[in-house]
């Protein structure tokens, strides 16, 4: 046989005489589809890993900038950046370690209110003064 056809990753191979040129052009579209199947994962793993999300927390100042993002951290967030005006922190995480509720948590522990979470009036009443913003009562 001169020429023989094979069919493989969907595609046919044309090949002319030696087994050689079989061999060779199997480890191409294998170490092909290798990288392709790698980039895929890598990509997937970037776009899913880190949520970005917002999340209303109270507060008044710069003390408390620093604090909730802190806290926000230490719970897991890879990136916190609250701001001031509008209240609301913005953050990413991966979805994998954290969570939003444990985020929420922590920044609750520190003594700041967030959407979904209130501090404890413990928690609370060892913010600093300038930090000690006007609490709306909500359910606990």
């Amino acid at each position: 046989l001169t020429e023989i056809s094979l069919i493989f990753s969907n595609k046919i191979l044309t090949l002319h005489g030696k087994t050689n040129n079989f061999k060779k052009n199997k480890h191409t579209t294998m170490k092909k589809n290798f990288m392709m199947v790698s980039l895929l994962l890598m990509v997937c793993n970037f776009a899913f890993a880190q949520a970005p999300t917002t999340i209303k927390v109270s507060g008044n100042c710069g003390s408390c900038k620093k604090s909730i993002e802190k806290a926000a951290m230490d719970a897991g967030a890879t990136t916190a950046n609250w701001d001031k005006a509008k209240k609301l922190l913005a953050l990413t995480f991966d979805a994998g370690k954290t969570s939003t509720d444990k985020i929420e948590t922590a920044i609750a522990g520190a003594g700041y209110d967030t959407e979904n979470k209130v501090a404890t009036e413990e928690a609370y009443k060892k913010l600093e003064e300038c930090c000690q913003y006007d609490r709306k009562k909500k359910k606990k």
